[in-house]
């Protein structure tokens, strides 16, 4: 089974359509999805309706659990005030914004997935097993300490916004990055495949280059925080 894994949209339709149309070339047999849909971009609607109308097994992010619930906080755990509030603004933005039967659909997301496949067991999560919100960073503690009470073969996961695989032991952490907010240097998006064909778990990292532009200068347009387009453009947080 080879499964294509994405992450952190953002609302950011522009660059899902076209991670949509790469993983098309990769020879996948499923798309999982593992949340955070909605926030800083101008386009929650589209993302969940492209989501949906393609039937892709999503979970739910920090940030689709605040919007469905319609929470005051986004779950992101900024430590710095300004990045707290800036963020409280889009997520403000974003509730108003999404129609109520995409609000539904976020709410009604499940918190994980678990897939099996040659003997391999693989759980999906957003942010870590232990919180929706949780940072698993490479090569970080909270990764080391997850990762040693993790009884599966495969951890997936998402919310940090940069790709990566970690061997532990017979285990592996894998992260699938971000295909609409990366925070790796560079502007374009990012997903991985995860081949299980062959007994030996092989991860493949993908870069895709989008129209960034095209979303930063709508962001703008929509009058949300300057920060948030320039993430856009660079891929630096």
């Amino acid at each position: 089974m080879r499964i294509a894994v994405i992450a952190d949209i953002h609302s950011n339709i522009v660059s899902l359509n076209e991670v949509l149309f790469d993983i098309g070339y990769r020879n996948v047999d499923s798309i999982v999805c593992l949340g955070d849909l909605v926030g800083y971009a101008p386009y929650p609607n589209e993302v969940i309706d492209n989501i949906r109308e393609n039937k892709i097994l999503t979970i739910k992010g920090n940030y689709d659990e605040a919007v469905g619930e319609e929470l005051m906080v986004c779950g992101c755990d900024y430590p710095d005030p300004k990045d707290a509030e800036i963020a409280g603004i889009s997520l403000n933005w974003t509730i108003e914004e999404t129609r109520e039967d995409n609000k539904k659909f976020l709410k009604n997301l499940p918190m994980e997935m678990n897939m099996s496949f040659e003997g391999k067991t693989i759980k999906f999560v957003h942010g870590s097993p232990r919180k929706i919100n949780e940072y698993l960073k490479e090569n970080s503690k909270e990764a080391e300490e997850v990762m040693s009470g993790f009884d599966g073969d495969i951890l997936v996961c998402g919310h940090t916004h940069k790709p990566y695989y970690k061997i532990y032991g017979s285990k592996m952490l894998v992260n699938a990055g971000s295909a609409g907010r990366p925070k790796t240097g560079t502007p374009k998006a990012n997903y991985v495949v995860i081949d299980l064909y062959g007994g030996t778990p092989r991860v493949e990292i993908y870069e895709v280059v989008y129209a960034y532009e095209r979303v930063a200068k709508a962001t703008e347009k929509m009058g949300l925080p300057q920060e948030f387009a320039d993430i856009i453009r660079t891929g630096k947080a």
